[in-house]
């Protein structure tokens, strides 16, 4: 299951200032795969996938320790009626998202994605959304 981690660094205490990732995997033994990170010297936001039956330890964890963590269960949606089937997003994505059906449908394979946004800029008949 992919989480979405965003926490600020305005003091010492705040999680910013910790090492939230590696509390987790020392404290409950769960391997987490960071899949996208942008932290910068206020804030950070940082996309994991962990497995489905650990989900909830690992975001009551993070919540203890001060990081405000989203659960990502679809995190690229496709709007069939506004989608044309060009494949604009097939060709800007980096994580293979998306691919044509034997009908030249275009599907997408939501658990691949790492929320870059790429594919929404790319998309010409605005048919893709991050979820909210």
């Amino acid at each position: 299951m992919k989480l979405l981690l965003t926490y600020s660094r305005r003091g010492q205490s705040d999680p910013g200032r910790k090492p939230v990732i590696a509390r987790i995997v020392k404290e409950t033994g769960i391997l987490v795969n960071v899949e996208k990170a942008n932290i910068d010297s206020t804030a950070g936001e940082v996309l994991i996938d962990i497995p489905d039956a650990d989900a909830d330890l690992v975001r009551r964890c993070l919540e203890e320790m001060g990081v405000a963590v989203r659960v990502m269960e679809d995190a690229v949606t496709l709007d069939e009626a506004e989608c044309v089937d060009c494949g604009a997003c097939i060709s800007i994505c980096p994580q293979e998202v998306f691919s044509f059906d034997d009908e030249w449908r275009l599907r997408v394979s939501a658990a691949r994605c790492v929320l870059c946004g790429k594919c929404i800029r790319a998309c010409p008949h605005s048919a893709l959304s991050l979820q909210g």
